[in-house]
């Protein structure tokens, strides 16, 4: 025997037993089981015992005795209920393309609510081996890192070599009806979790020695930053390399965090699981910048004033409304809607994380002739988006940064050109806390040489399709020292 339910949702309008039959009609047709025009199709019969669902049961032998061909029923069902929805004027389910993890059933969720957990084991051990990929640099170190987590079983499997081949890991305490424990592989918990799929990830994370000390939180900032660009590109493998990336970066990022916007950075992660994976397959190496630096901030607490953490998640808000944009351009729904979810939440953490810092900032907002001549060097650099950045509630932190830059000897016009050059402003609710964010990165940098300085005009004179003038190359040499009248 074959059964399918079908149900409408709640907010659909009910359905007339005339179309409840033609719904019916085309499903045994598109599985297989009963062909239009087919006079020896399985025998099937469609009962309506509520008004928002049926339930279609048919034999699986046909009238010449040969058995139905319905194999992968259930997508092609879903094919040609996805005709139905758009068709019917009902609500259209988000489809995926078969990359999502296991949900979990709902026998597994009976047992997690009578053992008063929130989630089910097969949930929190995904949860578990996610974070631990994103803190390790080597299959060793994730093997270590699972180990040491509390309430954490790991069983390892060897080839005869003694090279690793997989791993199991199983919740304590967590067992079948004959009391043994629940093991799950990694490719259990989620696609993108079996090892040899977490090695390739990682052999992308070799550390890079640099010869100076570069701020991690500013370093995956940065590379953070950057993400729109990359999806903006040609190269999806890249593009989705950096997806993947970006997800570890968030799955790390609560360890890091106060204690009161964790659970907002957790749901965060958990959301974006989702839009790491698509059929596009990721060619990591393109990613190694983004996942060193994750390892680095993993290893350095952010400060408690919140700044740096606040600094990221503002560039992290824009990665995932550029993430959104990258699937919808490729129809994948449930990412596209994952994104959106995560969006929620990082704002949130953002809003509670931001506030404090800058209203610290703007504080030092300087005197009233200063605000003038950056209110001008805005205008220059970025017109389009002057008249918003003035009025924008977070002005006064802007132009303290760009105070303080000019301070330790920045130029706040280049500055200004550099933030402005690093990404468009389109995206952002916030454009002067965006612009905030980016000052106070790029000022932690050495102030550039004055060789640097003419570089840089003859670099954004090209891009312009203008020329340097001697007079500004003059300006930018170190002037000789003048001799003393005696």
């Amino acid at each position: 025997m074959w059964h399918c339910s079908i149900r409408a949702t709640k907010t659909d309008r009910h359905l007339s037993d005339e179309e409840w039959g033609d719904i019916a009609r085309r499903i045994v047709a598109a599985t297989g089981i009963a062909p239009d025009g087919d006079p020896d199709g399985c025998r099937w019969v469609a009962v309506r015992h509520a008004p928002d669902h049926i339930h279609i049961a048919a034999s699986t032998v046909r009238a010449d005795l040969r058995t139905a061909r319905h194999w992968n029923d259930y997508l092609t069902a879903d094919r040609e209920l996805a005709a139905v929805e758009k068709e019917y004027g009902l609500f259209q389910v988000i489809r995926g393309d078969r990359t999502a993890a296991k949900r979990p059933t709902r026998a597994a969720q009976e047992k997690a609510k009578r053992a008063g957990q929130a989630r089910t084991a097969r949930e929190h051990l995904r949860t578990t081996v996610r974070t631990a990929v994103a803190a390790a640099t080597s299959t060793e170190e994730f093997v270590h890192l699972l180990e040491r987590t509390d309430g954490i079983l790991v069983d390892i499997k060897h080839f005869p070599s003694g090279d690793v081949r997989g791993y199991t890991v199983a919740l304590n305490g967590d067992v079948n009806a004959q009391q043994k424990l629940i093991w799950y592989s990694g490719s259990e918990l989620s696609p993108d979790l079996s090892l040899p799929k977490i090695r390739k990830r990682l052999e992308a994370t070799d550390p890079q020695h640099s010869p100076r000390r570069v701020n991690p939180w500013h370093q995956a900032t940065a590379a953070a930053e950057r993400i729109p660009h990359h999806l903006d590109g040609d190269d999806d493998a890249a593009a989705q390399a950096h997806l993947a990336a970006f997800g570890e970066a968030l799955d790390a990022l609560p360890m890091q965090a106060p204690q009161e916007i964790r659970p907002q950075l957790w749901q965060a992660a958990e959301a974006f699981e989702r839009a790491t994976r698509s059929r596009v397959q990721a060619e990591h190496q393109h990613a190694r910048a983004l996942r060193i630096a994750v390892r680095a901030m993993v290893r350095e607490p952010a400060p408690k004033d919140g700044a740096l953490l606040a600094m990221f998640l503002d560039a992290a808000i824009l990665a995932v409304i550029a993430a959104a944009r990258w699937h919808q351009l490729r129809h994948h729904d449930q990412q596209v809607a994952a994104a959106h979810q995560t969006l929620i939440h990082l704002q949130a953490a953002y809003e509670q994380t931001a506030t404090a810092p800058l209203t610290a900032l703007a504080q030092r907002r300087p005197p009233q002739q200063i605000v003038e001549r950056h209110i001008l060097l805005i205008r220059q650099a970025m017109p389009a988006h002057a008249e918003q950045v003035v009025e924008d509630l977070a002005f006064d932190a802007l132009t303290a940064a760009l105070a303080t830059a000019e301070k330790d000897g920045h130029d706040p016009k280049q500055l200004l050109q550099q933030a402005t050059d690093e990404r468009a402003l389109n995206d952002a609710r916030s454009p002067a806390r965006v612009l905030t964010w980016r000052i106070e990165r790029l000022s932690t940098r050495s102030v550039p040489s004055d060789r640097a300085r003419v570089a840089r005009m003859r670099s954004a004179a090209r891009r312009q399709g203008t020329s340097v003038s001697p007079a500004a190359v003059a300006a930018s040499q170190p002037q000789p020292p003048q001799a003393r009248r005696r």
